[in-house]
């Protein structure tokens, strides 16, 4: 029986033996798109070479990526729900397309992985007569083949929404059509896509376990999209071949698969187990809890799932260079380790356990990712620390508690602003005002879950935009923004010594943001200096060009720079600014991002260079906001 880690590089190889380089993953914080906090899924970083641009490693490409989704938070603590995941992943960029993606993905989850067949169930795209769309026979038709062969049946039935499939169920079929379920766009459904955007229909692929019951809540019937957890999805294969227009829908010129699969999934079924918390790279975790503890996981299944997920989310962001903080990434770091933190406490621990905790996630993902080996002391440092720091505010929390029992009784309310606003968990504040002799309303708890309703409304409400990834903006103000952290990065070096790395850039049609590591707060000499010099540049009209070199040779036979954290394939995109006339660039630069072809263009109405803001963004690392104005 394959375990996570042999399931992963099971996968890249079996797609390297058909032609695919392998990339490595991005990180979870993306250097190019504002639209997005977090990497959150394995087509993210992939979106600017599915939509045309060339990739350097060439059209068939395999990886798995590190993905994160904060919107799931609340979620956590079922047998599925996860923030933190990998996604396998493979990608034809105009070569293969259905035939291949269905019969592989086929074969490596039968013949590698060893997944029994009969458990398998596909969906595809009903299509929209509306709009033009047709239903995605070619793609079942496929599928009917591969089961045939497989001496499976191959009973198509269509569904077209859940609330249908609810209503009726499966009817015995093997292969299942909706039409909100089986669509992909940036946009969501053909309806939402604007004109220009490319999109397609998808075939997703289910895993039935039959020892879990239907829940009737989620509709009379099961079926495979049903969210009872009897079928779980394994993976999606998006078929990337329509492009919409003023007129409706027409064929790509270059038809693209993108195919992503859930790693932990994946090995989940493997060993028949519906619980993902079972599987190689998070059962050890589990263990590490049930000795710190005492207590077993089928006693304590909640909060030791909270924990184990939180926590890999943590050190995996703390590998990619984030540090907790009060906003933005940062927030979410800390969100996470606090309610680790919070989950600890209904275990029976309250002495420091992250900094054991992390050394066991470190020590199952350390062998296939060479950053965590590299990492892993100052990650544990600081997941360390910021445990040691929630504590303190816990005991700032005790103190409040005190103010807040001195009338002699707790509400809802009460509990929801120790809980939200000092960390202290609910149920300790049941057992300190059960120790202290202090009464609770009647009705405390449905207080505390309105308020918890109401907050999660707040957050999915803000979320909704920062969340949903996509690519960022292609326009001529993000590529001038794109092009001037270039320039500022290049006088940065100059200035302050080689020293100075950038860790994360932000770009918005507003201004750019840029992260870089310095010890100290810059002058505002400092800051002159380095609006003047990019101000110089801008002035000089560098052209701005790209070609492809070797990794070894553009950094360190070129010498171009780098994005702390990041890395790369054996080719990448190096960016040159280089004076007219001139053969000796003034910049060198690894990116994959939009740029303006002369650095004039970032002048163009009469706009300067302007630094508005330079902050400490975290220990030994400076932030600085810059405008064109």
């Amino acid at each position: 029986m394959m375990t996570t880690q042999e399931i992963r590089t099971a996968y890249l190889k079996f797609f390297q033996d058909r032609g695919h380089q392998v990339i490595p993953r991005s990180l979870l914080v993306p250097q190019e798109d504002p639209t997005t906090l977090f990497t959150g899924s394995g087509m993210q970083p992939l979106l600017p070479y599915l939509l045309g641009q060339e990739h350097p490693a060439g059209v068939r490409l395999v990886d798995s990526q590190t993905c994160l989704r904060a919107q799931d938070i609340e979620e956590v603590g079922d047998n599925r729900h996860t923030t933190f995941f990998e996604m396998l992943g493979n990608w034809s960029l105009g070569d293969y397309f259905k035939q291949e993606q269905i019969s592989w993905v086929w074969e490596f989850m039968t013949e590698v992985v060893g997944l029994d067949k009969n458990r398998i169930f596909v969906s595809c795209y009903s299509g929209n007569q509306k709009l033009g769309l047709p239903k995605d026979t070619e793609s079942a038709n496929i599928w009917s083949e591969v089961l045939v062969k497989a001496g499976l049946d191959t009973k198509q039935v269509d569904l077209i929404s859940t609330d249908h499939a609810a209503s009726v169920g499966e009817q015995g079929g093997r292969i299942f059509f909706y039409e909100e379920k089986n669509w992909w766009s940036r946009s969501g459904g053909p309806e939402q896509m604007p004109d220009g955007e490319p999109g397609g229909p998808d075939t997703e692929l289910f895993y039935l376990y039959p020892q879990v019951k239907h829940n009737p809540k989620y509709g009379k019937f099961c079926h495979v999209n049903c969210d009872c957890g009897r079928y779980i999805e394994l993976g999606n294969c998006v078929f990337m071949e329509y492009q919409k227009t003023k007129d409706g829908f027409a064929k790509l010129p270059k038809r693209n698969v993108d195919y992503g699969g859930g790693l932990e999934r994946i090995a989940a079924a493997a060993l028949d187990d519906p619980d993902v918390y079972s599987v190689s790279v998070m059962r050890p975790v589990i263990e590490t809890l049930e000795r710190l503890s005492g207590k077993t996981y089928e006693t304590a299944t909640t909060p030791m799932r909270v924990i184990t997920d939180h926590l890999r989310a943590a050190v995996f962001l703390a590998v990619d260079g984030v540090t907790p903080s009060n906003k933005e990434q940062g927030y979410v770091m800390r969100r996470l380790i606090r309610r680790a933190v919070r989950f600890a406490f209904e275990l029976g621990i309250e002495q420091n356990f992250i900094e054991e905790v992390s050394r066991t996630v470190a020590d199952l993902y350390e062998a296939d990712f060479p950053e965590m080996a590299q990492r892993r002391t100052s990650v544990i440092e600081t997941l360390n620390r910021e445990e040691k720091l929630f504590r303190q505010t816990l005991r700032k929390g005790l103190k409040q508690f005190d103010k807040l029992s001195d009338k002699g009784r707790l509400n809802g309310e009460d509990i929801f602003t120790l809980y939200d606003t000092f960390g202290f968990p609910v149920e300790l504040s049941a057992e300190e005002a059960a120790t202290r002799g202090i009464n609770l309303d009647a009705n405390w708890r449905e207080a505390f879950e309105s308020q918890m309703k109401l907050q999660r409304e707040r957050s999915h409400t803000a979320a909704k935009g920062t969340f949903k990834g996509g690519l960022a903006g292609q326009g001529i103000v993000h590529k001038k923004y794109h092009t001037a952290t270039h320039l500022l990065y290049k006088a940065l070096r100059d200035q302050l010594g080689d020293g100075v790395v950038q860790h994360g850039s932000n770009i918005t049609e507003e201004r750019l943001r840029f992260d870089f590591s310095y010890p100290s707060k810059l002058t505002p000499e400092q800051i002159k200096s380095l609006e003047e010099e990019v101000n110089r540049q801008i002035d000089r009209d560098l052209q701005v060009s790209w070609a492809e070199y070797p990794t070894s040779k553009a950094l360190n036979e070129m010498g171009a720079f780098g994005a702390f954290g990041d890395r790369y394939g054996e080719m990448v995109k190096v960016y040159a600014m280089t004076p007219k006339g001139e053969t000796k660039p003034y910049s060198l630069e690894v990116c994959g991002g939009p740029h303006v072809e002369h650095t004039a263009q970032l002048g163009e109405g009469g706009k300067h260079f302007k630094i508005i803001k330079e902050e400490s963004s975290s220990a030994g690392i400076r932030r600085i906001k810059a405008v064109l104005a």
